[in-house]
């Protein structure tokens, strides 16, 4: 099963930061904190050059406003750090990073906040907040959170689920660009629970450009050219963001490399309980008619907030949404996806499964 969505975004104004398109950088460590040394490269340094070097070409174009968490080598704890996107009313968020391992991993990746979906990712995620430690009074500041708590990392996913949409929109470009035109190995859109983008409220992604353990992309991204190059791509992936919103045009399919894994259940009716696959999000209330669904029939709608979710077929035994989900993919809906309502109310999956094996 896939986290993938797929979004359609259609008449839609800037909701957080009025006539300016606001967009915060977040240049990850800092100061004292000098994020994973790979090699003898500094984390935070080239973080910094990126970020600096983003913002300097989206000033240039007309409408934008960047407001940077930090343009100099100092220090800014995760939770100020959300503090300056939401003070900024700020309608992007993205947070720059470079990432480490103890073999010869390389690639890019770009993280939503979400459930992390196996060991890999909770360990990226974790070495991200650790940053938590070096901040006075962490433990009041983040009530008890701790960073080597698989659970506590989870209890934090919530806060950012109307945004999730939207992230994974800037999340794909970012992947895409990085992909199709600097040819970097693509290691996916994923989840995993980090601090800094619990603290903000907006549509936020933290993009890991490599990693500094692997000689070759360490110095690479030590070096002027590879610098450019990673932030003309960010730049990119954000002008086209903004530029989808502004055309009121979509239909954005972003794909994942990792899998997960099925979860079998009893095959039995779950009383409370019923399946459905959403297919696509977007603003425009379409009729939920086979025409409009590549010749689906039994598709549902529901208005959350200010988006329509479109969802193909029904049913309380969860073992068979495999073959609507393989239906809808047949169809064109590749990023299709399963979801769970309990009593008619939307539940986390998991939390779906949890009372069925109860």
């Amino acid at each position: 099963m896939s986290l993938l969505i797929c979004i359609f975004f259609m008449d839609v104004s800037y909701g957080q930061g009025g006539d300016k398109f606001i967009v915060v950088l977040d240049a990850g460590h800092g100061g004292d904190d000098p994020g994973n040394l790979g090699n003898g490269y500094k984390e935070k340094d080239i973080a910094l050059n990126i970020v600096l070097e983003v913002g300097k070409q989206l000033e240039k174009t007309s409408g934008i406003k960047v407001v940077y968490t930090r343009k100099t080598d100092v220090f800014i704890g995760l939770k100020d750090r959300g503090k300056i996107a939401n003070k900024a009313n700020a309608d992007l968020f993205v947070s720059v990073h470079c990432n480490a391992h103890g073999s010869q991993a390389h690639g890019t990746e770009t993280f939503v906040l979400g459930t992390h979906r196996n060991q890999t990712n909770f360990e990226v995620a974790k070495r991200e907040n650790s940053v938590i430690f070096l901040e006075d009074n962490y433990e009041e500041n983040y009530g008890g959170f701790d960073p080597n708590s698989p659970e506590s990392v989870m209890s934090i996913v919530l806060s950012q689920e109307e945004f999730l949409d939207q992230s994974i929109m800037l999340a794909g470009l970012i992947q895409k660009k990085f992909t199709e035109k600097l040819k970097r190995k693509n290691r996916g859109v994923k989840q995993a629970g980090f601090v800094v983008l619990h603290q903000t409220v907006m549509p936020s992604v933290l993009v890991e450009t490599g990693f500094l353990t692997y000689k070759k992309e360490g110095s690479y991204l030590n070096s002027k050219k590879g610098q450019t190059e990673i932030s003309t791509s960010i730049t990119k992936a954000v002008l086209e963001y903004k530029k989808t919103l502004d055309i009121n045009i979509g239909d954005v399919v972003f794909l994942e490399e990792e899998e997960t894994r099925e979860t079998e259940l009893p095959n039995e009716i779950l009383r409370d309980i019923v399946f459905k696959v959403q297919i696509a999000t977007g603003s425009k209330a379409l009729v939920p008619k086979a025409y409009n669904f590549k010749g689906l029939q039994d598709i549902s709608r529901v208005k959350e907030g200010n988006l329509y979710k479109y969802y193909y077929g029904e049913t309380s035994d969860y073992n068979k949404t495999k073959t609507l989900l393989e239906a809808a993919k047949k169809k064109g809906y590749v990023s299709s996806f399963v979801v769970a309502f309990k009593n008619g109310k939307k539940v986390a999956l998991t939390e779906a499964i949890k009372t069925a094996t109860n």
